[in-house]
């Protein structure tokens, strides 16, 4: 388990201080009507030093974490914004930080029920400020842990067959694409399509995988 090493503010001055957010998506519109009663299906990500980081689903045993611009996830509904909290940690020592947890959340692992993407916010959330995120965030997943029929079977299986792309970040500072290279290659069908829980490009959003520490 990663833990953020968070420095004192007298240590920096405050120049490195950020706050830590946790941005909401609902996933269906009916959320409009089922949120009132504490009950929905959101997607999450955590917005730190002006990006947003989220976990997502594809085929291969690699990064799942993702990078995209804060409330601006593609293929899901913004809802809310919620302050966890602020740090002092250089962007540097963050990006370390987020590529090390990255080698623990691998797209292969992804399961709606056990681990989604409000696990890995919650996880996120911890390491940095010690506090979890609100419960009604992931309730669908606790009760469908006690009742797996909650669920359709197509939610509780679903997987990408995509390349990720990654940022890889230059000694300038700068950052480059890349494409992770699978065990295999496989062709995505019409069905497989309409699985897809993070796009490298859509809509107006553009979404990169985080590249996992190497070790």
């Amino acid at each position: 388990m990663v833990t953020a090493q968070i420095s004192s503010s007298s240590e920096h001055d405050g120049i490195n201080e950020t706050q830590v957010v946790l941005n909401v998506y609902d996933l269906t519109p009916v959320n409009s009507y089922t949120y009132w009663f504490g009950f929905g299906i959101f997607h999450s990500g955590i917005e730190v030093h002006g990006k947003e980081y989220g976990f997502g689903a594809h085929d291969f045993p690699v990064s799942g974490v993702f990078e995209v611009e804060p409330r601006s996830c593609p293929g899901f509904i913004y809802r809310a914004s919620i302050l966890l909290g602020r740090i002092n940690m250089p962007p540097s020592e963050f990006r370390t930080f987020i590529e090390c947890s990255a080698s623990e959340y691998h797209g292969d692992t992804y399961n709606l029920i056990s681990k989604n993407c409000n696990h890995f916010t919650d996880d996120i959330a911890w390491r940095l400020t010690g506090k979890h995120i609100p419960g009604w965030v992931n309730r669908l997943a606790r009760l469908g842990a006690l009742c797996g029929c909650l669920l359709p079977e197509s939610l509780q299986a679903t997987t990408v067959k995509q390349l990720p792309e990654y940022h890889d970040c230059t000694e300038d500072g700068s950052e480059s694409l890349s494409t992770a290279t699978p065990r295999e290659s496989t062709e995505m069908d019409d069905n497989d399509q309409e699985k897809l829980l993070v796009t490298s490009s859509a809509g107006t959003g553009e979404v990169a995988f985080v590249r996992e520490a190497t070790k």
